[in-house]
């Protein structure tokens, strides 16, 4: 909560030094009262109270963003950014448990999903995919959590990725512990900055593993 209300402070000390900047007439009395609640929204953040912050930070927001709208002058905010996050996975029967990731992944940032290659599923799992790699990543750039989503590396390459991708945060499922090492042991290598964030459980008591749907799939009697 302190980050955002630092992020709202400083996209409004951006706008109001460019409009010091021009010849407003009348609506420099507007300008000079956002500036105010600008003063404010630092005390209180400085107080520790980030929540009353954003408040006269969001109060000074509308002010400017009238003068906008009434044509006085043109007001440009800057992006405001959020933290790329990376997921990586084979996908290769959508459940529950890949869309619980991948909402987490969302509510943290813009999410970029790495979709692991028929080659590199095969050497993990012994075994072909059952869906091939394009169609798993079509199903996955249709998921709305997901902004971005790519294959993966031949062979894989998770350093080549970390810095091809420029993640902020990795996240990972409870089960892929391994994924989890090779990323933990490739960030000390390289020095890569970059958060890893692991799930620590499952979501709900269905079925969360493609493996197990294929397995009933292969047992069941039709």
């Amino acid at each position: 909560m302190e980050d955002r209300a630092r992020r709202y402070i400083e996209n409004l000390e951006a706008v109001l030094n460019a409009l010091m900047r021009e010849n407003l007439g009348a609506a420099t009395r507007v300008v000079d009262l956002a500036t105010s609640y600008l003063r404010d929204a630092t005390y209180y953040l400085e107080k520790g109270d980030p929540v009353t912050s954003i408040a006269c930070s969001s109060y000074a927001e509308g002010l400017l963003d009238a003068l906008g709208l009434l044509g006085i002058t043109r007001v440009e905010w800057p992006k405001r950014h959020r933290p790329k996050v990376l997921v990586g996975g084979v996908f290769e029967i959508i459940h529950p448990g890949h869309l619980y990731l991948l909402r987490k992944a969302k509510e943290l940032g813009r999410v970029v999903v790495i979709v692991a290659r028929d080659s590199t599923v095969t050497k993990l799992k012994g075994r072909l995919p059952v869906v091939p790699e394009e169609q798993r990543l079509e199903v996955v750039k249709s998921i709305k959590y997901v902004d971005e989503a790519y294959l993966g590396s031949e062979p894989l390459d998770i350093e080549g990725t970390l810095r091809r991708h420029k993640p902020d945060i990795v996240l990972l499922g409870p089960d892929q512990n391994m994924i989890e090492e090779l990323v933990r042991r490739t960030i000390k290598a390289t020095g890569i900055n970059v958060r890893v964030i692991k799930l620590r459980k499952r979501v709900g008591s269905g079925i969360t593993s493609s493996s197990e749907i294929i397995r009933r799939i292969l047992t069941s009697t039709f």
